[in-house]
């Protein structure tokens, strides 16, 4: 391995680590603040290790730049407040839970525009940085998806929020027209928004459940008509690049 790669590495456990002892610590203390099983902070840590060393494995090849930068940095304390929400599931929902979860997300949802901002700011934008934040956004909506379900503040279809982009690069796995780059849209990233907000409000404990399942229904209904647009994009796009392969 180059020096440069080392050095970048290095870069980036300095970020890491603290990050993961911050995970652990706040895992203990909440498992004797929440009344939360003896497993949640080994759960919170387990997520957090396997989003750092996907980090890691990915960072010498896509990572442009010598430094880990401070907007990764944030996306790194974003996926451990991720981390601590996903550990939530399948623990017993007390009274702080919910509250504790929807303070979680909302912190996260938060500093979700700080990373790009400073990314930009410091002229650190990459496309390593742009797909760390957006696997984290992925995971992030599923694991609030998946919470509502559990608080029983909806019925088990509010899954589906979480499951269409793991679904979606599946399927690409499949059918090949699936995987080509799509355009840049404000339209994909205001939808991503409406989804998430739709999501914690969900969540809220003082959001009775009937509100709730509307509110995420919407969300749901957002994100499907949003998933359709990029699906006949990509489906009439591909059929055209077809149709020039046949004819040449």
């Amino acid at each position: 391995m180059s020096r440069a790669r080392r050095s970048l590495l290095r870069s980036a456990l300095v970020g890491i680590l603290p990050a993961a002892v911050m995970t652990g610590v706040a895992g203990a203390f909440l498992t004797h603040r929440l009344g939360l099983g003896v497993a949640y902070p080994e759960k919170a840590l387990a997520v957090f290790a396997a989003g750092a060393a996907l980090v890691l494995w990915r960072l010498p090849k896509h990572h442009p730049f010598g430094a880990f930068g401070a907007a990764n940095q944030v996306t790194v304390s974003r996926g451990a407040l991720v981390a601590l929400l996903a550990a939530l599931i399948g623990e017993r929902t007390g009274a702080g839970v919910p509250l504790f979860a929807t303070a979680a997300a909302v912190t996260v949802a938060v500093l979700d525009g700080v990373d790009g901002w400073l990314a930009r700011r410091q002229r650190m934008a990459s496309d390593f940085g742009a797909r760390f934040d957006m696997e984290t956004d992925a995971l992030f909506i599923l694991v609030l998806a998946v919470l509502a379900w559990q608080f029983d503040k909806t019925a088990a279809w509010v899954v589906l929020s979480g499951v269409f982009r793991y679904a979606f690069v599946g399927a690409g796995m499949v059918v090949p027209w699936l995987r080509r780059p799509l355009p840049h849209s404000a339209r994909r990233k205001i939808i991503a928004v409406v989804q998430v907000v739709a999501l914690i409000v969900t969540l809220a404990p003082f959001v009775p459940p009937a509100m709730a399942a509307r509110v995420a229904a919407v969300g749901l209904c957002a994100l499907t008509a949003s998933f359709a647009v990029d699906i006949l994009w990509l489906y009439h796009n591909g059929a055209r690049s077809r149709t020039t392969v046949s004819q040449s």
